[in-house]
């Protein structure tokens, strides 16, 4: 049984918490209704004579007795009155078996014959009739209580149940209706933590942040709530830390406002120069230059938050909507030299008034001018527009909150192909663009984006910039490789490029031209292609199996490399496709590679030395010619016996796994008759691994080890081991 395996993904970079309100009980204070009731029992109301006045110490004692029952049924009212599930569970049961026990002494006092002397008749008569009224007291507490805790659970149902259409309209972006939800949910259950967070996240989507704050009774000074919110529900973290950054933003565009105004109002010189040149360029019909002058301008006075924030408040955003001339220059349509200009000078002003300012990056990607005419110029074909282009947008993905306004906020479905185009530059927009989707690729939902279009536009465009290796930018290209090797983590893509002839095609013509380009620039490109191949071989289709011998021969080839990185990821893609075909494993013992494997594991790291006792594993498993190769290349299996002293547990049940393989060739087994396979391979059947394919193995190899060798049983007796080796009789019968 081979080693089972979690094959791991290639990284493919290369070098360079709420306090809530708590509902109130209807009923009050249950203790204190409970004694209100006690001191009604005790007035002379009652009665000519109450309880105190009787000196008899027994009727004393019933009454004492009583209070003390009229005080438990209240922490049973309390109880049953707990927000805490468990707690209330615990008083229905209380309650239930009170009432049981109520109606069983009913019966019994029923069937009850004998008569009592009673000896003050008229003491006797108040104190029937308090206990009357002590059990009919009783009786409402808990007939109330229990048809509360039911009322109570049907609240919890409804109340779920509104939550539940609540997070339906909340995923779907309907805000308004999603609140109401939670709204209604609340009139259910007043005292529902979740229905709460749930809508000041809604509540923070339209923008009402008092409300928000409110619901959660945060303060925007108190955060010590944030690690209230974790310990009520820590799995709701992401949540709550999308919460915190909407509060910590407001709090920050509160703050920055404030302090802009107070700087208009010192008369600040910067601050009624940006309020000057705004009003210039709302002016109505000037020339292109005029505009283009102005706004470069006031992209130079823009220097700070401050700054950025007077830009904001005196709307001069609104210069997209209300020019034509500056909204035309923001188009990606042709354009002559002045309208260029004007283009450049508005991505300037954009860098200057968004770089580092959260608020106006929102304000400028919710435009709907701005989401629709980006990729469009990305691809004008105005290298100065691209540049620029490419620079403004990296403002966004270089950290966490940009690339989440990227990808909530635009279409981003076009954007690999698009930014893949500029590896064909020779500049430094090639790397601009490759720094971006390096950054795009840490967001799920920009892979899922990616998945529309990856089969028909982006594969076609991969595939070419692969087989123009030699031709395009190949420091950017390396980068491409390893972005979408890094893509790869998401299934669906993997899926779609491991079944991709064309691709593995590319890739395999990379290698080849590798032998004829010695450049350490094409040494980055084939480093990360052989990333690439591996994170692809952890599909399984027939195109693979298709490329198998191929592949294989090429990985072989690569093992005589000097560089030591490009020889371990060639070894890993042997471990990764040698399983696919048996063809290829023949060539590839025909070629040499136990040999090579048994060189690299005697000197090779532990990256290496997993990817080749992997590699030897499944050579060795119905190769004859290689369990005779491993046999000669390892004398007395020392290399092999190394390795099961390893503490990687996939190396451990490799060696093993190989190591029994190799016990049918003649004589194998009388090699390790001096040596401590046995004490070894008892240890590992026989311990604690956490791997089962660890134990298993070394139990089959112990097993095929006496069965080849008898004389190994003696060492195994002296070890008390039989029973050990009992056990895996059964493995090897079953192989």
């Amino acid at each position: 049984m081979a080693a089972s395996e979690t094959p791991p993904f290639i990284c493919m970079a290369t070098p360079q918490p709420l306090t809530l309100r708590q509902g109130r009980s209807l009923h009050g204070n249950g203790r204190g209704a409970a004694r209100r009731g006690a001191r009604w029992l005790r007035s002379p109301k009652l009665g000519p004579q109450s309880p105190a006045m009787v000196g008899d110490e027994e009727q004393e004692r019933d009454f004492q007795r009583f209070l003390r029952r009229v005080d438990d049924i209240a922490n049973l009212v309390q109880g049953l009155s707990s927000p805490d599930s468990a707690v209330n569970a615990k008083a229905i049961a209380e309650a239930e078996k009170r009432l049981h026990d109520q109606e069983t002494n009913k019966e019994e006092e029923s069937k009850t014959t004998v008569n009592r002397t009673v000896i003050n008749t008229r003491a006797s008569d108040v104190a029937n009739a308090e206990a009357v009224n002590a059990d009919g007291f009783l009786a409402m507490l808990e007939k109330d209580a229990k048809e509360r805790a039911k009322q109570r659970k049907r609240n919890e149902h409804l109340a779920n149940a509104l939550k539940e259409k609540g997070n339906d309209a909340f995923r779907k972006g309907d805000y308004v209706r999603a609140i109401q939800r939670y709204t209604e949910g609340l009139e259910k259950l007043r005292n529902k933590q979740e229905l709460y967070t749930n809508r000041a996240q809604a509540y923070l989507k339209v923008h009402e942040y008092e409300k928000a704050i409110g619901d959660c009774e945060w303060a925007l000074k108190a955060r010590q709530c944030y690690e209230k919110i974790l310990q009520i529900d820590p799995q709701k973290e992401s949540l709550f830390k999308d919460c915190m950054n909407e509060v910590n933003l407001e709090e920050k565009r509160m703050r920055d406002e404030e302090r802009a105004m107070k700087e208009v109002e010192s008369g600040n010189l910067a601050a009624l120069s940006i309020k000057e040149l705004l009003q210039k360029l709302h002016r109505p019909d000037q020339n292109v230059l005029y505009y283009a002058g102005g706004i470069r301008l006031l992209a130079g006075t823009v220097k700070d938050c401050t700054e950025q924030t007077l830009f904001r408040t005196n709307n001069g955003f609104s210069i997209l909507g209300d020019n034509e001339i500056v909204r035309g220059g923001f188009c990606a349509e042709s354009k002559n030299a002045a309208e260029v200009d004007l283009s450049v000078s508005l991505l300037l002003l954009w860098q200057a008034v968004c770089a580092g300012n959260e608020e106006n990056q929102r304000l400028l990607l919710t435009h709907p001018d701005v989401s629709a005419q980006l990729p469009k110029l990305l691809s004008s074909g105005v290298s100065e527009i691209q540049k620029e282009t490419l620079a403004l947008i990296y403002l966004y993905s270089e950290n966490e909150n940009g690339r989440r306004l990227l990808v909530r906020h635009l279409d981003l479905t076009k954007w690999l192909q698009v930014l893949m185009m500029f590896v064909n530059s020779t500049d430094a927009k090639a790397s601009s663009a490759m720094n971006i989707l390096s950054d795009l690729t840490q967001e799920e939902r920009f892979k899922t984006q990616c998945r529309v279009m990856l089969s028909t536009d982006v594969l076609p465009l991969f595939t070419q910039l692969l087989t123009s290796a030699k031709l395009v930018n190949q420091a950017a290209l390396a980068r491409c490789i390893g972005i979408m090797g890094n893509l790869c983590a998401d299934g669906v893509i993997r899926m779609q490029m491991a079944e991709c002839k064309e691709c593995w095609q590319a890739c395999l013509k990379l290698v080849d031209e590798y032998f004829d380009v010695s450049t350490s620039k094409y040494q980055q490109c084939l480093f990360a292609v052989l990333g690439l191949m591996m994170n692809l071989l952890l599909e399984s289709n027939v195109i693979i199996q298709y490329f198998a011998v191929d592949i294989s021969g090429r990985c072989v080839s690569l093992l005589r490399d000097k560089d030591g990185r490009i020889v371990t990821r060639a070894t890993g893609v042997l471990s990764r496709i040698l399983p696919a075909s048996s063809s290829a494993v023949e060539e590839v013992v025909k070629g040499g590679v136990v040999k090579k494997m048994i060189k690299f594991l005697k000197a090779g790291g532990e990256t290496t030395c997993n990817y080749g006792i992997k590699t030897l594993s499944i050579c060795t498993r119905s190769n004859r010619q290689a369990q005779e190769d491993l046999v000669k290349s390892d004398k007395g299996f020392s290399v092999l016996l190394k390795l099961l002293d390893s503490e990687n547990e996939m190396i451990v049940g490799n060696a093993a796994l190989c190591l029994g393989q190799c016990l049918v060739v003649p004589g194998a087994a009388t090699s390790l008759l001096n040596s401590s396979v046995v004490m070894i391979l008892l240890k590992h059947a026989g311990g604690n691994a956490r791997r089962t394919s660890v134990q298993e193995n070394a139990a089959i190899a112990l097993g095929k080890l006496c069965v080849a060798e008898p004389r190994h049983i003696f060492q195994l007796r002296k070890l008390n081991g039989l029973a050990i080796l009992s056990s895996s009789m059964k493995y090897v019968q079953s192989i």
